[in-house]
C-alpha cells in the first residue's frame, strides 16, 4: 500500500467548521467521479476534540455529482448502510472533504430503512441558513438513495460490498 491510497475523510458543516474525521482510510478504486475505499479501526476526532476508534470494517462510496455518500459497515449480524445527505466531495492533498448536512438514512441487515436526524437538518437550515436550491437538491438525493435501494443498484448491494472487501483484505493485509 502507498501513502498515496491512503487518505483522510473530512466531514464539515455547511460554514466549512469541522464535524468530523476519519484519519485512516484506503483507496480501492478511484475514477474521475468516483472513490471507494475501506476503513477498520480508524481513529477518528470529532469537532470538540474527542477521539474513539470506529469498531467495524467499512465500505465507502463518495461521488462528485451526487449529494449523498454511502458506508456499508461490515457487522456481525450483516451489511447495514449508512448514507449521508451531503455535498459532492472534493479531494485535495490526500484529504477527502464534504459538507455534512445532517440528514442521514440507515438500511439494515434485514432491510429496514430509517431517516434519521431530521430535528437537526431543521435546525441547521435555519441557522447556516441552506440556500432553496440546495434544500431541493437533498430532498431529491433522498428519493434517489430510496430508489436505488428499492431497485437494489449499487451500492446497496451484499455483492458490490462483498467485491470490495475482498479488494481490501487482498490489498491491505487486514
Amino acid at each position: 500500500m502507498t501513502t498515496k491510497n491512503l487518505i483522510k475523510i473530512k466531514s464539515l458543516k455547511h460554514d466549512g467548521s469541522l464535524h468530523r474525521m476519519w484519519h485512516e482510510n484506503i483507496i480501492l478504486s478511484q475514477t474521475e467521479d468516483l472513490v471507494i475505499g475501506y476503513n477498520n479501526a480508524t481513529k477518528v476526532t470529532e469537532a470538540d476534540g474527542k477521539e474513539w476508534k470506529s469498531t467495524e470494517p467499512a465500505i465507502f462510496y463518495f461521488h462528485k455529482k451526487k449529494h449523498y455518500n454511502v458506508i456499508a459497515l461490515l457487522k456481525d449480524e450483516g451489511v447495514s448502510f449508512y448514507v449521508n445527505m451531503s455535498s459532492p466531495y472534493r479531494l485535495e492533498n490526500q484529504i477527502l472533504s464534504y459538507i455534512d448536512y445532517d440528514l442521514d438514512l440507515l438500511l439494515g441487515p434485514e432491510g429496514d430503512m430509517k431517516l434519521l436526524d431530521e430535528d437537526e437538518y431543521d435546525l441547521h437550515k435555519k441557522k447556516y441558513k441552506y440556500p432553496k436550491e440546495l434544500q431541493r437538491e437533498l430532498e431529491k438525493s433522498v428519493e434517489q438513495v430510496y430508489q436505488l435501494i428499492e431497485k437494489r443498484e449499487a451500492p446497496f448491494t451484499k455483492d458490490f460490498v462483498k467485491k470490495w472487501y475482498r479488494k481490501a483484505l487482498k490489498k491491505n493485509d487486514y
